[in-house]
Order: C-alpha cells, then sequence, then structure tokens
C-alpha cells in the first residue's frame, strides 16, 4: 500500500531472512536485534514509528481468546502465541494511517505522478537494475514478466529498499485486527482481514524460527523492499537466490523472483501490453456504459469502439478484454487510457489505478535512463 511519504528514522536487518526449512518452535527474544541506520531520500509516511504506544494487548480478554484460536488453528504452543500478541501494542497512529481520504478531496494523477517518478527514484532504480541484470533477466524469462515492471515496483514501494518501514509488524497488526476503526466504511471487513493477516504473520515467523517482535514495516504490516504483506510472503515469496531461505530484506534476487512470481499468480500474460492510448468519437460516446465496469478488462475491441473510444495501431490488433480506466487530473481533464488484463493484475499489487500507472512509468524511465 502507497501512502504520502512521512520520515523512516531506521530498519530492522538482522534477524529478517526467513528461512524456508525451519520448523521448531522459538521462543521470543528478550533482547532487541541490532538496528541498522540507513540513508534515505524522501520521506513517507508509513515508516514513523509512534513514540507513545497505548497498553499491551496482553490485558485485553478477546486477545488472548484470539491467541488461543490461533494457537489450535495452527498448531501452535498457547503460551508462545499468548506471549506474542500480548507483547503488541495498540498503536494510535496505525489506526490514524489506515482511515481513507477525506471525503470530496480530489484526485490528481499528475501530483500522484510527481511523488513516485523523481530523480531521485529513478537513478537508484538504475543501479538496482545494474546491479541485479541477469536476476531480472532469469525471472523475466522464467515468469514473462518484465524487468521493468519488477523495477517499477520495488521502486515505488520502497525506492529499492531505502524505505522499508520502521512500525513493529507485531504492533500494527494487531491494532488493525482488534482495534480497526469502527468509523471505517468497512470496518468489519478490514478487521478480520487484520486479524487473518496475524495468524499468517504468527504462523511464518514461527515456522522460520524468527522473533515475531523484531521485524519492522509499514503501517499496515507490510514487509521487506516488495512490501507483502504476511499471507502475500507465504504464498508468493521465493527463493531466488538458492540460499534455502527467503529474505524479502536484503535478498535482491528473492525479492525480484517473488515479485515476478506474484503477478505470474495473477496471470500475467507474457508480451501483452499494459495498455493504449484512447481517445473518444463524441457523436457515438457512452461512457458511463464504458466506466461501468471499474477497471475490469470487459470489452473487445470491438464492443469498446461501438460505444464510442477510439483506438488504432497496435491496440486495434489486441486479442484480449479491455477496460476504461480514467485518471483524474484535479480540477483539470481526466486522463484516460485503454487497460489491458496486465495492467489489471498490477492493481492486484496495490487496488489503485493510479500505483498501476505510476509502476509502469517509474519502469519506463528507469528503463530510458539506463540506456
Amino acid at each position: 500500500m502507497i501512502y504520502k511519504p512521512f520520515l523512516i528514522t531506521t530498519i530492522f536487518i538482522a534477524a529478517c531472512a526467513l528461512s524456508t526449512g525451519a520448523s521448531a518452535l522459538k521462543p521470543l527474544k528478550k533482547k532487541p536485534v541490532a538496528v541498522k541506520k540507513v540513508k534515505h531520500g524522501k520521506k513517507s509516511r508509513h515508516t514513523v514509528q509512534p513514540a507513545l504506544p497505548g497498553p499491551a494487548y496482553a490485558l485485553r480478554a478477546d486477545a488472548m481468546q484470539a491467541a488461543d484460536d490461533i494457537a489450535e488453528r495452527r498448531g501452535l504452543s498457547r503460551e508462545w502465541v499468548r506471549q506474542a500478541i500480548g507483547q503488541a501494542h495498540y498503536m494510535p497512529q496505525v489506526a490514524k494511517f489506515i482511515q481513507p481520504p477525506v471525503v470530496g478531496t480530489p484526485k490528481n494523477w499528475r501530483v500522484y505522478r510527481s511523488r513516485f517518478i523523481d530523480p531521485i527514484r529513478i537513478q537508484a532504480g538504475v543501479k538496482f537494475w545494474q546491479d541485479n541484470r541477469e536476476t531480472l533477466a532469469r525471472a523475466e524469462g522464467e515468469t514473462g514478466v518484465p524487468a521493468e515492471i519488477i523495477v517499477g515496483i520495488v521502486g515505488v514501494e520502497t525506492i529499492y529498499g531505502q524505505q522499508m518501514g520502521s512500525f513493529r509488524v507485531m504492533d500494527s497488526l494487531t491494532t488493525l485486527a482488534f482495534d480497526f476503526p469502527a468509523n471505517h466504511p468497512r470496518a468489519k471487513e478490514r478487521s478480520e482481514f487484520f486479524k487473518n493477516e496475524l495468524e499468517q504473520f504468527l504462523s511464518l515467523t514461527n515456522r522460520t524460527n524468527i522473533d515475531p517482535m523484531a521485524l519492522q514495516g509499514s503501517f499496515a504490516g507490510a514487509m521487506g523492499m516488495p512490501q507483502f504483506m504476511p499471507s502475500s510472503w507465504s504464498k508468493y515469496a521465493v527463493d531466488f537466490d538458492g540460499d534455502s531461505k527467503i529474505d524479502l530484506f536484503a535478498s535482491p534476487a528473492d525479492v525480484i523472483g517473488s515479485v515476478a512470481n506474484y503477478f505470474k499468480a495473477f496471470h500475467w500474460q507474457p508480451g501483452m501490453p499494459t495498455h493504449y492510448p484512447v481517445s473518444f468519437d463524441a457523436a457515438t460516446l457512452d461512457k458511463d456504459a464504458l466506466m461501468a465496469p471499474d477497471i475490469l478488462p470487459t470489452f473487445s475491441v470491438a464492443s469498446f469502439m461501438a460505444k464510442g473510444a477510439v483506438l488504432d495501431g497496435e491496440a486495434l490488433r489486441h486479442t484480449g478484454p479491455l477496460a476504461l480506466v480514467e485518471l483524474q487530473n484535479g480540477d483539470n481533464p481526466p486522463s484516460y487510457v485503454a487497460g489491458t488484463e496486465n495492467f489489471y493484475a498490477i492493481t492486484r499489487y496495490n487496488w489503485s489505478s493510479y500505483y498501476a500507472m505510476a509502476v509502469i512509468e517509474l519502469g519506463q524511465e528507469v528503463a530510458r535512463a539506463l540506456k
């Protein structure tokens, strides 16, 4: 998830490599792991560690009952799960940051784009591509996901590891599982989502012998260079450097392979463009019909054009479904593109057409700067 940047102070690197083979139970560590200072570019909102956490969840009967349920479902030590959840603290800033934007705030693609496509990110992307050229080529060859899309994702998410978040993941997930803001329009649904992510996180850290209190990430609990949620780490992360462990914090190869594997799982179509230019025929335009499916590709080229969309060149030979993607520009007229199934696949990483276009265009800019 991408939000307006603020300052990152520190990130945990030690103890962040998640082994693929370990299975023994491991008590929670009593000493903190080492902290490594990092230099960074832009500030990031989701990397500020709140200074005044609320009380620990050991005092909450509902949290302790949930700990017992997780332990039973997952075959974990009841004491270990209770200790992990009990040490987590309510984080008021987490609850604040998860709130949706103020109603009526105009979206602006050009402003959004400027936050993610700038000289700092492009320069960092060129270095990342140069340092990992062979790995990117291997991932593209095995999955069909272009190197520039992988580079775009890692750049938009964390500036290639410079801003991976400084919220303790246990605090974030526990806060959102048990104290998701009740005034949020999807409070019940999102609370259940984060309860599942908390369970996935505990299972993952237990399985890999990692202290769950040691890992840091975004305010929503996303981790590492690609900002995977715990369920995504469990489902899609891969050991791409062959060292028998998965490390999305410090192994660029694992990051590259895992992002490519994520898109492969969401049906990336090798060789297919992400989008095409589109204009409109005012005489036949039925924009309501074109916008009705939102960004889900629904229309054949013929049906798309029958509703007033105008395509040309390569787009006329497209064989899959298309969607009309609208990018608002504040008080100025919106921008539009014809999105393909691959554009839609990028939105499965973050459910935003603005995010998808930022990923695409950052990758393109890095590729141009690389030449």
